[in-house]
This record gives C-alpha cells, structure tokens and sequence, in this order.
C-alpha cells in the first residue's frame, strides 16, 4: 500500500507546474534510501499537509505532521504567507506541493530540506522540528537570505538606522499579532530614503516572546552592506521577514513607522484610515474642535498635579543642569530621554526611603562597584531593586545617563528591566526589577550553591548571555558595548534566566560604528578586559566577546579567572584550559559538581572551544557575538581550531614566561 501511495504521489509532484521557490536550504542530517521507508513517510506526508492547510478553519494558513516512527520517522511543516486569504487556500496547497516538489529536486534524496517561496515556506526533517522550543527558534541552520542588488543612495548611517526601525518594529507588531503576523510601511515623506514596505512572519504555535527573539536574530544578520540594500528577506524555518521599495503584500499595511531620521510623529502607530477628499472650512475646524480640546485639556491639567502627587510616569526629560557640564568633557551629546516610554518612572526621594525602609542595612541586598543596592517594596506590593549611587563612586551624570538611557529603552529578556529613577539634587538613584536569585557570581563560585546548577541550567545561561550581548551589538537600533561583562553582573531570576545588568560603564555607538578609545583612565575589572583594552584603551565589540569567553570558561570550571591556586603551572585559568584542550584533557576543567551528574561531554567540550575562541589575543580572531549565538545553536557547525589565548602566562618553577606585555591575573575591581 506504501510503494502505491508513494508512486501516486510523486507522479502528482512531477505535473504540478515548475516551483517558484526563491532558494532552498539542504539539511546535514544525511540522505534516506530510494524507495525505502523513510520516503514513503515522507510522501504521505506531502498529502497530509496539503489537506491539512487547505481546510484550516481559522486560516493560520499553518499546518504541521508527523508520519512513520523512529528511525524512518520525519516530522514537516508547511507556513502560507499571513496576506493569503481564506478564500484562497487551494493556492496555498498548491505552493505547498510545489515547493515539496523542489525540494525533491534540488535536495534529492537528503532527509532534512528546507524550501522558500514567494508565498509559502515548508521544511522537513528526521529530527523532530514541530516542537517551538528554545533550541528550534535559535537554529540558524536553516537560514536563507536575498538582497537587492541596488542600495539606497544617501547616508549610509541614516540608511541603515531607519531599515532598522523598519524591521524591528515590524517584528514587534508581528510577536504581538495571534497570527504573529504583520506588514508595515515607512513614508518617505519626512526621510531621506524611498518608501519601505514591510512584512514580518512567525509560525503561529511559537509564543510571542519565542517569536520576537526569532524575528531578532534574524534581523542581527543585517551587516553594514545589507542595511543599506533597495530591499531584501531572511528566513529561517520559523520566521522570516521582507522589505522592498513597493508594496509586494495584499491589504493595507497594519502598521506605519517613523524613520527616527525624522523628528516628527511617534515611532509606530496603527495605520490610519484614509481621509476624504472633501475639506471643511477653517471656522467650522476651530468650532467644532474648541469644546473637545477644552476637555481634554482640564483632563491634562487634573492629571498632571494627581500624578505629581505621587510620581512621574511616561516622558521623562531628565534635562542637564549647569553643574553637568564639568562631567561631559565636552564631548557627549544632548541628553534627554526621547522614548515614550510607558512603563518608566520618576520616583520622588521620599517614595524611595518608605520603600528601602530608609535604606535599612536588612534591604541591602550589596555592594555595587558604583554604591550599594538595596531591596525596596512599594504599597502595591512590586519588589525592586534599588541602586543609590555614592557621591564619592566615580559615576557621575554621564555614568547615571547610561545607565537610564540604555536600560530603559533596550528591550530584551536577557536584559535587567530598569523601572524608573530618581535624581533628586545630591541623589542619583536607579531602580530596577527584582531578581531573586541574585547574581551569577553567587552560585558558580560557592562550593555548596554550585550544585543548584547542573549542566542544562549553565548552558542555558551561557545561551541567555549571549542573546543579550548580540541583542545590544546588533538588534538594538544603536549599537551598544557593555565594557563590564563579568558574573557579579549576570542576574538570575526566579527561574535561573540570565539577565544582563550594570550599564555605567556602556558605550553607544551608531549602528555601523564598532569600536573606540578613550583618553581617559581605563574602567572595568581586571581578569575580564582584553588586553587591547587594558594596554591601550581601545574597546570594541570584541572587548565584549572576550569577556563573554572568561564568562563561559568560569561557568564551565566552577573556578573564578584570578583563582591562581586552581590552574596548575599558569597564572589564570585561561592558559590552563588552553592546555588541557591542546592535550585532549578538557574534563580536567569542569567542575566537579558537573561530573556525577548526567550532562553533554560534546556540548561541554564545544562551549570550552567556543570560550577559547573568544578570549584569543587579537581582536580580529575572536568571532562575532552572531557568530557565537550560530555556533552554541548549531551543534553539527565544525568549530575552528583556537590559538593560544590573551593572557598566556606560564610558570615553571620560580620562573615565568610571558607571551604578551601586559600580565592581567586577578579579578580587582577598577571602580
């Protein structure tokens, strides 16, 4: 019965009409054998999803099977583009078939495909794809990507800024949308490039966060080439988006965006409905409008002193008073806080001190590089995180500015959400949500709280970690290097996630500016800086990617870098790793902790080469922080072999041999 419903189905394959598929992407996970088992389950389940996807009664235009059991099973799933409607569905089956019918020609044989088309997407797999976990909304394996020969004329900063407002806010209506779902447009007509129109696209079963994080990684992709394209698409097997010069969607777009190159109008905002023709006389305007903006003002008045009463909420316009400007050094901009942002607050003083208990020594939660941090409680109930920052620490207006203009405005799971803040003549005060777990630095280096955290939680911290970091490199709109990445400033939450926190010590850069210097003292923590940072005062995004590389190495060895005593003939522990990688003893590294429990020796090891990789001496060899999310998330990808790393200090007896100039051993705060 199998062998004639495999020759039925392929004989229908071979006549349906060429496939248009924009490009395909071939699975490594091997090739099944003619005619055998696997490609008659994978023949039925053409003719499932196909029926499946053609009677979908709430037009997701989304289906999903699973056919035959281990080890022939193959599980697939077929996407239509959110713009078909219902009325419609047979040519979504259609593009369904065909695009099955390409994978058979272009992959022949392979049992994992994945295949693009204009108006659908499906892909197939030995392995099983339909489950919406974390792992299959960061596999970058099945990416694909196409770009329009031509570029936008004009600046190519402003270019790339205004593309990046177009897509990620695209991506933030589709997250939100049921369907997850969303197409967008942005006029030309107060920016200096051409109008954009927009789609972006999730399949509906992944959650509206695993959504958001899809869509963000794969606008991280965007390069300083490819921002400035005439348009373009990326898709991976669970969400994709595409941008042109004119409009390729059915509909009116859902959503209009403001290039932030223009001053006037909020970032998004619905579509608005079209206006007639017809004009109205300017005293007919002024009369019927008078009463209604009459109300609204007395509505603004009363709100403005009930609000007052109590605190600040939605604009902040944290303005620079006289005494900041001996804090600039003359070379920072402007500063104000632009975003509406909804969920930020300006406390009064007083609402702090009822909170902290008038900062209680049993509220301290710690001692911060920049002053302690205390836990408050508001008469609603909401937990905080309160960072009052010493007038003696070093951070001034500049350092306090960072840390509100960053935190406030970046959006991300793996970041420390920044409630609101209080500046208040001498007190520079930020408040933050409340993460119970502490910080990082509290479990991995603690002999007894280490064993809380087994393998799959430190890998999932090490993944969380890293979409931070390459959210701020490269999805937030202006690119974001964090300069004190070290576990202290790594915060779980109830359910261990890893968030990022502590931004002093940031700096912001245009969206295809990657590096700096600085004339002034060299800020961070010893044991975390690369060396062109601690030599010479240049960081980047790799200064970064180093840190990340210490990280991922103590996370793994339970031993902090400085802990001299724990790393045998070398001075840190990121020489020691190095040779006992050369040596084939990599498990001499892990932490003892990990080594009666069941865990991943592969996974280990590959985090291990990946930390090697990182924290390499020249800037120029470490990869990027796309680069590392791709490499933790693809597990098949062959990793580069690493060189010796930074730091590499060997001793041998009572003498010492030094590859670099600068000796870095322990982890001493520069504050």
């Amino acid at each position: 019965m199998a062998g004639v419903l495999l020759i039925i189905v392929l004989t229908f394959l071979l006549v349906l009409p060429s496939a248009t598929a924009i490009g395909q992407v071939c699975g490594n996970a091997g090739n099944y054998t003619a005619n055998g088992t696997y490609q008659s389950n994978l023949a039925s389940l053409v003719a499932a999803l196909s029926t499946n996807i053609s009677s979908s009664s709430q037009a997701q235009l989304f289906a999903n099977a699973t056919a035959g059991k281990a080890p022939d099973v193959v599980y697939a799933l077929a996407l239509c583009r959110g713009d078909i409607t219902s009325s419609n569905l047979t040519g979504c089956a259609a593009c369904v078939n065909n695009s099955f019918a390409y994978a058979h020609k272009m992959c022949p044989y392979a049992k994992a495909a994945s295949v693009y088309d204009d108006d659908c997407l499906v892909g197939f797999s030995s392995s099983n794809i339909l489950v919406p976990a974390n792992n299959i909304t960061r596999d970058m394996s099945t990416l694909f990507q196409y770009w329009n020969p031509t570029s936008i004329t004009g600046d190519a900063t402003v270019v790339a800024a205004d593309v990046n407002d177009l897509l990620t806010q695209t991506a933030q209506v589709a997250a939100a949308s049921p369907r997850r779902f969303a197409t967008a447009f942005m006029d030309a007509s107060s920016s200096s490039i051409p109008t954009l129109y927009s789609l972006a696209q999730c399949t509906p079963d992944l959650s509206a966060g695993d959504c958001l994080a899809c869509l963000q990684r794969i606008v991280g992709v965007i390069n300083a080439t490819t921002s400035v394209r005439l348009g373009g698409r990326v898709l991976v097997l669970r969400c994709n988006f595409r941008f042109e010069n004119m409009m390729f969607y059915e509909g009116a777009a859902t959503t209009r965006i403001t290039p932030s190159s223009s001053s006037s109008g909020p970032p998004a905002s619905p579509f608005p409905a079209p206006t007639t023709n017809k004009r109205m006389k300017p005293w007919v305007i002024a009369v019927s409008a008078a009463p209604p903006l009459a109300v609204v003002a007395l509505c603004f008045i009363f709100y403005c002193r009930w609000r007052s009463r109590r605190y600040i909420k939605g604009r902040p316009r944290l303005r620079r008073k006289p005494w900041d400007n001996k804090l600039r050094g003359g070379d920072e901009p402007d500063w104000e806080m632009e975003a509406d942002l909804s969920e930020f607050s300006v406390f009064d003083f007083h609402q702090i001190l009822e909170a902290t208990g008038n900062f209680s020594e049993e509220n301290k939660l710690g001692e911060g590089g920049f002053g302690p941090v205390y836990k408050g409680q508001f008469p609603e109930g909401v937990e905080v995180a309160v960072k009052r920052l010493a007038s003696h620490s070093g951070q001034g207006f500049i350092e306090f500015k960072n840390e509100v203009q960053l935190i406030a405005k970046l959006q991300h799971t793996n970041l420390v959400r920044l409630l609101g803040c209080c500046l208040q003549e001498e007190e520079k005060i930020l408040v933050y949500e409340y993460l119970p777990n502490k910080s990082l630095d509290f479990f991995i280096f603690d002999e007894d709280r280490k064993l809380l955290l087994d393998w799959n939680k430190r890998l999932a911290i090490i993944e969380g970690t890293a979409e931070g970091l390459l959210y701020l490199h490269k999805h937030s709109r202006l690119r974001v290097i964090h300069r004190d990445l070290k576990p202290s400033n790594i915060l779980l939450d109830s359910e261990m996630n890893p968030k990022i926190s502590d931004f002093g010590l940031a700096k912001i850069f245009s969206s295809n500016n990657n590096e700096g210097s600085t004339t002034r003292r060299v800020v961070g923590t010893y044991g975390y800086m690369a060396p062109e940072y601690a030599s010479e005062g240049l960081f980047s995004i790799k200064s970064d990617v180093f840190s990340f590389g210490v990280l991922i190495l103590e996370i793994i060895s339970g031993k902090r870098n400085s802990g001299i005593h724990d790393c045998g003939d070398f001075i840190n522990i990121l020489g020691y790793t190095w040779q006992l990688y050369e040596e084939g003893r990599w498990k001499e590294l892990v932490d003892t902790s990990l080594l009666s429990m069941h865990h991943s020796d592969e996974m280990i090891m590959r985090c291990m080469n990946i930390g090697l990789l990182c924290v390499q001496e020249n800037a120029v060899d470490r990869p990027t922080m796309l680069d590392v999310v791709v490499m933790l998330s693809s597990k098949t990808q062959i990793l580069a072999k690493p060189n010796h790393p930074a730091y590499f200090n060997v001793r041998v007896g009572n003498e010492e041999a030094s590859t670099t100039a600068t000796t870095v051993s322990c982890s001493v705060s520069m504050r």
